[in-house]
């Protein structure tokens, strides 16, 4: 049980450090839209912050929807923090946070066999992929904005 009792513990501290890293950078960022979506992303993080707690008093709870997986993070080189950012920047960079959280939840899951653990897990990963294709949704969007001929 200790096993699994450090993983719930190291997911915790992960969606708390998202929350953290998503509640400073809205705080750089003047663009109202954007800023939304960096608060919107916070209360998800710290709704898997919850999940994760009930789950480590009651157990597993269903699974989540398909999602589907634009690879733009994959493709793109992530902009720097340091620079003046603008709203595209702002989606990209959280497109490759939520890549990288929904790889660290896919690999633990890897490495369990089929159980309760391994489904919290993968739901977990399921999770920070919606995340990661709503990012880069209004990446798309906004960095490729439709013209008047179409």
């Amino acid at each position: 049980m200790k096993d699994s009792e450090s993983i719930i513990e190291r997911a915790i501290k992960n969606e708390e450090e998202a929350y953290d890293f998503y509640m400073d950078l809205s705080r750089r960022i003047g663009d109202k839209e954007a800023k939304d979506t960096l608060l919107f992303l916070a209360r998800e993080e710290k709704g898997h912050k919850e999940y994760l707690l009930k789950y480590r008093q009651a157990g597993f709870t269903g699974p989540s929807r398909p999602v589907i997986d634009y690879k733009i993070a994959e493709n793109l080189v992530k902009p720097d923090l340091q620079k003046d950012i603008q709203s595209k920047d702002v989606y990209l960079i959280a497109a490759n946070r939520e890549l990288n959280a929904h790889n660290f939840y896919k690999g633990l899951a890897e490495l369990h066999p089929a159980g309760d653990i391994r489904e919290m897990l993968l739901r977990m990963a399921s999770e920070e992929l919606k995340h990661k294709e709503k990012m880069e949704y209004l990446y798309a969007n906004t960095a490729f904005t439709q013209t008047a001929g179409g």
